[in-house]
C-alpha cells in the first residue's frame, strides 16, 4: 500500500504540482465561466449555480482521473524502459523507493489538478449567490479575468517573461470564452 504524505510547502516547491495548480485553476474557471454564461439565459440564479457547480465538480473529477491515468501511463512506460535497459534478467523496479516516490507524486498531482479545477470553477459562481443575474454575470467575468491575469503574472515571473504581457495573454482567453459563449447564446 502506498502512503501519501504531502506538505503544502513541498507542493509549492514542486514544479509538477504548481503546474497542475495553475492548469486546474485556468481550466476550472474558464469552463465554468462558459457554463455560467450559457445558463444565464435561464434567468434563474439557482439554475446558473447548479449548472456551474455540476460542471465544476464534473470537470474536477475528470481532471483527477485524467491526470492520474496520463501520469501513471507515462510512469509505467518509463519504468518498463528502465527495467529493460538497466537490469538483466527482467529486472523489477516497482518495489524501488524511486518508483514509490514517483507513484506518490503521480497521485498528489492528480488530486491537486482536480481540486484546483474545482476551486477555480467555484469562483465564477460566487456572484450569483449575492447579486442579481445580470450584475452577477459581469462580476463573474471580471473575477475570472482577474484570476487569469494574476496567474499570468505568476507564470511570467517563473518563466522570466514580461509579467504584464503574460497576464494579458490569459485575459485574452477569458475574453475569448466570454465572447464565444455570448455569440452562441445570441445565435440560439
Amino acid at each position: 500500500m502506498i502512503r501519501i504524505r504531502v506538505k503544502i510547502k513541498d507542493i509549492l516547491k514542486n514544479e509538477s504540482t504548481v503546474r497542475y495548480i495553475v492548469r486546474g485553476l485556468i481550466d476550472g474557471s474558464l469552463s465554468v465561466l462558459g457554463v455560467v454564461i450559457g445558463a444565464s439565459v435561464s434567468g434563474d440564479a439557482t439554475t446558473i449555480i447548479s449548472a456551474g457547480l455540476g460542471g465544476g465538480i464534473a470537470n474536477g473529477l475528470s481532471n483527477i482521473l485524467g491526470a492520474l491515468t496520463a501520469e501513471r501511463a507515462s510512469l509505467e512506460r518509463e519504468r518498463i524502459q528502465k527495467e529493460k535497459s538497466l537490469l538483466k534478467n527482467k529486472g523489477y523496479l516497482k518495489k524501488s523507493i524511486l518508483y514509490k516516490k514517483a507513484i506518490n507524486e503521480c497521485i498528489v498531482c492528480g488530486i491537486i489538478d482536480g481540486v484546483s479545477t474545482t476551486f477555480g470553477s467555484v469562483l465564477p459562481i460566487i456572484p450569483f449567490f449575492v447579486f442579481k443575474i445580470t450584475l452577477a454575470l459581469y462580476i463573474s467575468i471580471l473575477i475570472t479575468i482577474l484570476l487569469l491575469f494574476i496567474l499570468g503574472i505568476y507564470i511570467g515571473r517563473i518563466s522570466h517573461e514580461n509579467i504584464i504581457i503574460s497576464g494579458l495573454k490569459l485575459v485574452v482567453g477569458a475574453l475569448l470564452v466570454s465572447a464565444l459563449c455570448f455569440m452562441i447564446e445570441w445565435l440560439l
